[in-house]
């Protein structure tokens, strides 16, 4: 039997799949990716003659017994997803009937939409002394969220929120946070398919009007939506600067210098 590695192809730019990934492509005999999702020219790396699936319209027992039918013909398989297979990649769905087939498996980390976001808007995710804290989440839709995880509880914390798969529900996004005592005003960024190349679209905004740029822009899918205390940081006139950097600041690679006149 083969070995099936989970792959996370990044948000779009087929370059930003790591080293890793692209090298387990460039060895695959059977790739299956997320077309829906991910952008087929990530499959550019693959070898001639690599068996190649698009798995947009399977289900997951046909993706599962699609990767165990792959695994008794070769050595190695991919299964490329869309981001980091471990955030909303129902990843251990599938990787349990492997196990129960005896077919060994790996997984492979990808960058973010999240991170990948970020850094299109070229915005940070934390800042010294205004917030510290991610939340890697999405609104209730068909898929309910657990006890104690609603958007409103989380967004009380008025910290970092990344929003996957809540783009269709956008007016929902505004009550909740609103509700949890966001003002109008606070700042949003939301970036239609990062990275993917001639498609990304960034759109900045308010709880106020965001849903209406969106509108206006046509994003309604693939989209990232960033609210943070930090956003817009990039002209604020002033910063708590990190410690790390800090003349004064001493740490086991560097003794700090008394800079006071």
């Amino acid at each position: 039997m083969g070995k099936v590695w989970f792959v996370g192809a990044g948000p779009g730019d087929p370059e930003l799949i790591t080293v890793k990934g692209r090298r387990l492509l460039e060895g695959a005999g059977a790739v299956l990716y997320a077309g829906s999702l991910v952008d087929q020219a990530a499959t550019r790396y693959a070898p001639a003659g690599c068996v190649i699936r698009d798995s947009k319209d399977m289900t997951l027992e046909e993706i599962t017994a699609w990767l165990i039918d792959q695994a008794g013909r070769h050595a190695t398989i991919v299964r490329l997803q869309t981001g980091d297979p471990t955030l909303y990649g129902a990843l251990i769905e599938m990787v349990q009937p492997l196990d129960a087939a005896g077919v060994e498996i790996g997984v492979v980390p990808g960058v973010s939409s999240a991170m990948a976001a970020a850094a299109a808007a070229t915005e940070s995710l934390t800042l010294p002394e205004v917030t510290q804290t991610v939340i890697l989440t999405r609104i209730a839709g068909r898929t309910p969220m657990p006890e104690g995880e609603s958007l409103h509880e989380l967004a009380q914390h008025h910290c970092t929120l990344c929003l996957f798969l809540s783009i269709t529900l956008l007016h929902k996004v505004m009550e909740e946070l609103l509700a949890a005592g966001w003002s109008a005003d606070a700042p949003v960024v939301v970036v239609h398919k990062t990275s993917w190349p001639g498609e990304e679209k960034i759109i900045r905004g308010t709880l106020a009007d965001i849903r209406d740029k969106c509108r206006a822009e046509k994003v309604t899918s693939q989209a990232m939506i960033i609210v943070s205390p930090v956003l817009g940081a990039r002209q604020w006139p002033e910063l708590k600067r990190s410690k790390l950097y800090d003349a004064g600041f001493t740490h086991r690679f560097r003794k700090g210098v008394n800079t006071a006149q």
